[in-house]
């Protein structure tokens, strides 16, 4: 028995082939996840292990307000110089080093606009001189206030050379500085994993990047020649006390590098989930693919259980025939993983600003996830062929035909119990009633859904496929290629299926964000009440800012009614970490969002004095008079009064505080401002005048209210494209399938064909045929795929309805695009499958068996 399923196997070799690919596919997806991860990982680890080579112990204060590295920049809290002699006194201390340094410092280029980083940070900080690590290129070090020295991926992003002038960003506004000096890094690097770096002068790092003289960020000290770092670490941190983070180089190259590898870990697991999408497709298409071949063989396998073979030796033939596969499959996904994720780790290095790469490294948890999920997936594909190969009864040898038609009824039936398991699971989730596990239960709804769904298309495939083949009925060709199409209803519905679940994905996403964004500017359209809006579109963890003396200069141009500036920050209220606010103008701001008052007044903030939304006072249990401590990102904790509590708009909400608080603020200068202008004045007129205002803040502009919307909107366009991207794997998947079960399809049917092209039907006529038959089967998964992602988005655009997000819009053209395509993968994916047919030998057609 094992010789016969060895000869099998390699006798079908070719016809195996593609639904091999489906699991090299999906296992290239998986174990590429693993070793981007592990490769940037371990990169990362490098980096952060230079920064700290030269760094036995460092000290810092205490954190106002901890943010972790999916959060953003952790905003330094200050301390004053006297600590650093304080460090110095401590017996085993041969170096102490005060730095005045923090993320920030935007570096503006020749073209006028900011140098911007996808992840690095754009530390500004003194600079302290060469060292075993940092070494100048050219120039020297900075003596003078506005002098500056850069490292080489700044001086190459913006073009600068010793002895340009250069504007720079930081807490305050643009400043102007003569580049001094260019510096590297040892072993030639440039940057240190992609970090734009600006050295100021002491004085100048601790004004523009902490706020204020006199004090540091952070102090690095050398151990002497002997003293262990981690008994120095002890001494130094009982010599401060408490207030402060004493930690070890070793310690803070590892904190450093934890903190990237879970954001590396949630980028991760997006990867294995749209992984696992193309091996839930690749299911349908081994399925089919083993179906196909039992149907094929259904005589072979007569024969066998007429000679004694068991039922038992029959299942495991085909499954031992499915583990050949998957291990080949595995081994070939793996290759392909490694070799996908070399290349994603250079681009995202290339893109972080050049990051070194440690040497490609394949972690055990890519070798054993690659042959768990491919022989998993293609076992679990193969259990119902191999099932039904096992029910053959001796005496189909004898017969004819022996693949008859059966009835529909017990799959259909299966189908509906399944499809209503999947939306029972799906309503608890979106209606948050599962607890702790609402994701898990959509997820799992979802998958259910789709396999109740494939369960119950055998029954609407015939009379769907008959009327879309109707479309090409127009000649012969078409009208076989329509009837083939529907002779076999189980085959039509997994091969379109599998096309199904890609195209549902990408229709219910698109459904989703179409409602999000149709929701979010009607409701900015009709809750803004300004012409003009000042903002800018964020690209790190720090959101685009400008001048403040824009607002004053903004308010006194002809037409301008009123200006409200706004702030933003991360606070600790009540104890409760969450998002303030601050304002210029509190009566514009109020107007502006059409806020209402519910008790006490909204008209004006004192300097200890905030309002709240009701939503927000109820869940912080505050009243009007009632007094709040308030700890910003920097300063000490300050406590305010609620003088008045406002309704939330689904624009606007939150604490909101005086102008005077931002001066704390992580980012002390306004992200937004809203201009009112008087009645009949041209928005046209005043938008060039504001425009010029911004000439020195170059990460923000003016735009009217519509251009506003659309640019704040803009991200879900960004969103969608990127799902379409990833999920363009599950759809080549079914691409696959469809070759796949075409090319079968001719094989089975090589006879029939035979005696077609004697009768007459011309090669062109007889590929015709097969595209015709592959065009109705794509066209049938999409429409079935836009209907099934329309209903999955149109419930969880019901499900967030209290969010904000009201109507269901539905993109028409995106929908009609995606039909469509499917057409053009039918005509693509029928290519070989037509050709094939079109030359099948008429006399040795006629006679084959």
């Amino acid at each position: 028995m094992l010789r016969a399923t060895l000869r099998s196997l390699l006798a079908r070799k070719l016809r195996l082939l593609l639904s091999a690919l489906a699991v090299v596919l999906g296992v290239m997806f998986v174990s590429g996840a693993f070793v981007l991860t592990d490769t940037l990982g371990r990169s990362f680890d490098s980096v952060f292990a230079d920064a700290y080579a030269e760094t036995d112990v460092e000290v810092s204060a205490k954190p106002k307000i901890a943010t972790s590295e999916l959060e953003g920049e952790q905003v330094a809290t200050t301390f004053p110089a006297a600590t650093l002699d304080r460090v110095r006194a401590v017996p085993g201390v041969e170096q102490a080093t005060g730095l005045a340094a923090a993320d920030g410092a935007r570096v503006i280029g020749r073209n006028g606009k900011v140098l911007v980083s996808f992840g690095p940070p754009q530390l500004g900080s003194n600079w302290t001189g060469e060292s075993d690590l940092v070494q100048l290129r050219e120039g020297r070090g900075p003596t003078a206030d506005d002098e500056i020295v850069v490292n080489v991926t700044v001086a190459e992003a913006a073009k600068l050379a010793v002895g340009d002038r250069v504007g720079v960003l930081t807490l305050e506004p643009k400043r102007e500085f003569t580049v001094v000096g260019i510096f590297g890094y040892s072993g030639g690097r440039d940057s240190l994993g992609g970090v734009q770096e600006v050295g100021f002068t002491e004085r100048a790092a601790q004004q523009l990047m902490l706020g204020e003289t006199g004090v540091y960020s952070t102090i690095s000290v050398r151990a002497a020649k002997g003293v262990d770092p981690a008994k120095l670490r002890d001494d130094v941190a009982a010599a401060l006390g408490d207030g402060y983070v004493v930690k070890t180089g070793e310690q803070l190259s590892k904190d450093a590098a934890s903190g990237l590898k879970e954001g590396l870990g949630f980028f991760n697991k997006i990867l294995l989930g749209f992984a696992g999408v193309a091996l839930f497709v690749g299911i349908f298409l081994i399925l089919n693919t083993f179906s196909i071949i039992i149907a094929q063989r259904t005589r072979e396998l007569a024969l066998m259980r007429a000679m004694g073979a068991s039922r038992r030796q029959m299942i495991g033939s085909v499954l031992l025939e499915a583990v050949a596969i998957g291990l080949v499959a595995s081994v070939l996904g793996l290759g392909a993983g490694i070799g996908v994720g070399a290349l994603l780790a250079f681009v995202f290095g290339q893109m972080a600003g050049g990051l070194t790469l440690a040497g490609l490294g394949v972690p055990p948890t890519a070798v054993v996830s690659a042959f768990v999920v491919g022989l998993l997936v293609t076992v679990v594909a193969a259990v119902l062929p191999a099932l039904r190969a096992s029910r053959i009864p001796p005496i189909a040898a004898m017969q004819e035909v022996a693949t008859p038609d059966r009835p529909l009824t017990r799959i259909t039936v299966a189908g509906a119990v399944v499809g209503a398991v999947g939306g029972t699971l799906l309503a608890l989730g979106l209606s948050d009633n599962a607890g702790d596990n609402t994701l898990w239960t959509i997820l799992g709804g979802v998958l259910i859904s789709f396999i109740g769904v494939a369960l119950l298309t055998p029954m609407i495939s015939r009379p769907v496929v008959s009327l879309l083949g109707r479309l090409f009925a127009w000649s012969v060709p078409g009208k076989l290629g329509r009837l083939n199409s529907g002779r076999n209803p189980r085959r039509t519905a997994i091969t379109a299926a599998a096309l199904m679940v890609g195209i549902a994905l990408v229709t219910g996403v698109s459904v989703i964000i179409t409602s999000a964004k149709s929701s979010l500017t009607a409701l900015a359209e009709d809750t803004i009440q300004a012409e003009l809006v000042i903002a800018g579109n964020q690209t790190g963890p720090r959101p685009p800012s400008f001048d403040p003396a824009v607002l004053d200069r903004a308010a006194a141009v002809p037409g301008v009614k009123a200006v409200a500036g706004l702030y933003g920050d991360v606070a600790m209220v009540g104890g409760q970490r969450t998002y303030v606010s601050a304002t210029s103008n509190v009566p514009a701001l109020r107007d502006i969002f059409k806020a209402t008052p519910t008790a006490g007044s909204i008209d004006a903030l004192g300097p200890n004095q905030l309002m709240v939304d009701a939503g927000t006072a109820k869940e912080h249990n505050l009243s009007v008079g009632s007094t709040v401590p308030v700890q910003l990102s920097r300063g000490d904790p300050q406590t305010y009064t609620v003088t008045g509590i406002y309704a939330e708009t689904d624009l606007f909400g939150g604490f909101v505080l005086p102008a005077g608080a931002a001066a704390n603020f992580a980012v002390p200068m306004p992200t937004q401002a809203y201009l009112q202008l008087t009645p009949g004045t041209s928005v046209d007129r005043v938008l060039p005048q504001v425009e010029a205002l911004l000439a020195d803040s170059p990460e923000v502009s003016v735009a009217d209210r519509a251009a506003f919307i659309e640019q704040q909107t803009g991200m879900f366009d960004q969103l969608l494209m990127m799902i379409q991207v990833l999920l363009a794997l599950a759809i080549l998947i079914a691409v696959l399938g469809i070759i796949n079960t075409l090319a079968l399809s001719v094989l089975e049917r090589t006879r029939e064909l035979g005696l077609l092209r004697a009768i007459g039907l011309r090669r062109g006529q007889t590929m015709r045929m097969v595209t015709v038959e592959s065009v109705v089967i794509s066209v049938f998964g999409a429409l079935l795929g836009v209907v099934v992602g329309t209903g999955l988005g149109a419930a969880v655009v019901q499900a967030l309805s209290e969010d904000g997000i009201g109507d269901v819009v539905l993109p028409w053209s995106q929908m009609g695009l995606y039909v469509g395509l499917a057409a053009v993968i039918g005509v693509v994916a029928a290519v070989l499958p037509a050709i094939r047919a079109a030359r099948i030998n008429v006399l040795g057609a006629i006679a084959h068996d």
